[in-house]
């Protein structure tokens, strides 16, 4: 029996794609390069490749210690990077984003959004060139600088070092979310953010920077409005135990991951919604990449 033909195991772990789920990821991924036949390594299933990066994702485990039954972890490695650098993973998380703002009757391009920052340690094979220590919140490792939409989902991240502060991180994640976004005006957020910026940003790229302050007097934890969309989004990514301690010697790798978490709440809320199925139990005719020619 071929690769193509054989039957889908049955899951085996909370992380692994639904038959609904994969559905949805499975045309936005590209196509296999080689066909059925053609001479080379065994092939790999795209959607155990997904599989198991959501499994390191969620668990937080070591590429090397990928259960068996998940491709060979070096595989699925290469394949992680290689979606990351050549745009897969990026088209695969706005095609997702599009769909789930539509879904919630709005439209598919954002004209405000919400930012902040979170500083996360990092581990010891992190090299000092891109990490720093956050004095405020006593952490040496990596920040993410965050934009998301009033719904909390992401739409532009930066990755620093840790001692990097708000203001300036705020200005190069400005600057990426206008030319992506150009059709955003207004952006909320917190005081860390106030003075020089909101000042930058109204001259150089006509937005609006709207400062979310606490109110006076306050001293006890308060629901901010705008604000707490951020933070959803925040604990959101906190479930993901592979984005609790920064492991990535790239900084690009780490951003790869949080857009993973990201693509992995979407899927999940857009699967709900979707007509239901029968269960499909044979692998898709084309889910199978060449690992080598």
């Amino acid at each position: 029996m071929s690769a193509a033909a054989a039957p889908h195991p049955p899951r085996r772990f909370p992380t692994e794609l639904t038959d609904a789920q994969w559905r949805l990821l499975a045309p936005l991924l590209p196509a296999p390069r080689s066909g059925p036949g053609r001479p080379g390594r065994p092939a790999t299933s795209r959607r155990a490749l997904i599989n198991a990066i959501l499994y390191v994702l969620w668990t937080g485990c070591p590429w090397r210690a990928l259960p068996d039954g998940y491709p060979h972890w070096r595989t699925v490695h290469h394949h992680f990077a290689h979606w990351a650098a050549d745009g897969t993973l990026a088209r695969l998380h706005a095609a997702l984003r599009g769909r789930m703002r539509v879904a919630g009757g709005r439209t598919a391009a954002p004209t405000a959004a919400m930012m902040d920052s979170q500083s996360v340690r990092a581990s010891d094979w992190v090299s000092r060139a891109t990490k720093g220590y956050d004095a405020a919140k006593k952490v040496h490792g990596r920040k993410r600088h965050l934009a998301v939409d009033t719904g909390g989902l992401l739409l532009e991240i930066l990755i620093t070092p840790a001692s990097t502060q708000d203001r300036d991180g705020g200005r190069r994640l400005l600057w990426r979310l206008c030319r992506q976004f150009p059709t955003i005006r207004l952006v909320w957020a917190d005081a860390g953010y106030a003075g020089k910026l909101v000042t930058w940003a109204q001259q150089v790229l006509t937005l609006a920077v709207q400062i979310v302050r606490k109110r006076h007097g306050v001293h006890h934890f308060e629901v901010l409005p705008r604000r707490w969309v951020v933070e959803r989004t925040f604990s959101w990514l906190g479930k993901c135990r592979r984005l609790a301690v920064d492991y990535e010697r790239k900084p690009e790798h780490h951003q790869a991951w949080v857009q993973w978490a990201m693509v992995r709440v979407m899927v999940k809320r857009l699967a709900r919604q979707a007509p239901h199925y029968p269960p499909q139990r044979s692998a898709w005719p084309h889910d199978v990449i060449r690992t080598g020619s």
